[in-house]
C-alpha cells in the first residue's frame, strides 16, 4: 500500500516565519528565566534548541505555547499575535506542544488518548495515518497508557497531537530516556513530518541526534540564545558546540 501523504494544514512556505519570537521573557514566580529571547522558524523548517540543564529551552516552549503565567515581549503565531493569549486560544491556532513528561492518561487505552484532544484545525491525521506512523500503537490499541514501553508513550504524544490539526510542533526532549532503535525510529518520523510540510521547534540534549533532522539550531546559555549554527555548519562549529554544552 502506498504511504498515505501526512500534509500540515497551511503546509506551503511562504516568505514570512511560521513562528516568530521577539524579546521574550518569562518569570516563575519572582524568578526571572528568559532574557530577551530571540529567533524565528519559518514555514517547514525544524529547528532545535540546543543548551545545557537549566538554560531555558523547556521554559521557552512553555512560554511559546501560553502555559508560563508570566511573560512579555512578543510571540507572533502564522501572523497573529498570542503573547496575551491563554494556552487553550494557542493551540487552536494549529499549535502543539509535547512535554517531557509526555502526559499519557495512564487508565485510558491508546486509542482513547489519542481520541482525547479536540481536533482545532482541519487536516489533522486520521487515527489509521497515525498507526502508519508509529505501527507499535495499532499493535497496542487497545493497551493502558501504564502498559506501554517509554518509546511507546513517546510516539503515543506525538501521534495524539498529530489528530488535532497542529501545524507547529514544539516537542521537549522526544529521544530522552529511550533505545537507540526507538530515538532511531522517532527520527525517521520528523523526517516524514518534515517532507510533508510540518514546522517543528526541537528541544534536544542529543545534538548529533539533533543533527539529522533539523535545519537549523539555536544556543541558549542562562536564558538568552547566544548563537545560530546552520546545520551544515554544525561540524565546523563543534569545538564550540562543547563548550556551549560542557561536553
Amino acid at each position: 500500500m502506498a504511504e498515505a501523504a501526512l500534509r500540515a494544514p497551511g503546509a506551503a512556505r511562504a516568505s514570512a516565519p511560521l513562528l516568530g519570537i521577539s524579546n521574550l521573557e518569562a518569570w516563575y514566580g519572582e524568578s526571572h528565566v528568559l532574557h530577551g529571547v530571540t529567533f524565528d522558524v519559518a514555514p517547514g523548517e525544524v529547528v532545535t534548541l540546543l543548551g545545557r540543564n537549566g538554560a531555558g529551552k523547556t521554559t521557552t516552549l512553555r512560554s511559546i505555547i501560553g502555559i508560563m503565567s508570566k511573560r512579555t515581549g512578543s510571540v507572533t503565531f502564522d501572523g497573529v499575535e498570542t503573547i496575551r493569549m491563554p494556552s487553550r486560544a494557542i493551540a487552536r491556532l494549529g499549535m502543539g506542544y509535547v512535554p517531557e513528561e509526555r502526559g499519557i492518561f495512564a487508565s485510558l487505552s491508546v486509542y482513547e488518548n489519542l481520541m482525547l484532544p479536540p481536533v482545532v484545525k482541519p487536516g489533522g491525521l486520521t487515527v489509521e495515518q497515525i498507526y502508519e506512523l508509529f505501527p507499535n500503537l495499532r499493535e497496542r490499541s487497545g493497551s493502558q497508557g501504564t502498559k506501554l514501553s517509554g518509546g511507546e508513550q513517546q510516539m503515543l504524544s506525538i501521534g495524539r497531537i498529530l489528530r488535532t490539526g497542529a501545524k507547529l510542533l514544539l516537542l521537549d526532549e522526544p529521544t530522552e530516556g529511550l533505545a537507540p532503535v526507538i530515538v532511531q525510529q522517532i527520527g525517521r518520523t520528523i523526517e516524514r513530518l518534515k517532507r510533508d510540510g510540518f514546522t517543528i521547534v526541537l528541544v534536544e540534549q542529543n545534538f548529533r541526534f539533533a543533527q539529522t533532522v533539523a535545519d537549523r539550531h539555536y544556543v541558549m546559555e542562562q536564558g538568552k540564545v547566544v548563537d545560530m549554527i546552520p546545520n551544515a555548519e554544525l561540524d565546523r562549529n563543534i569545538e564550540k558546540l562543547h563548550r556551549y554544552l560542557g561536553v
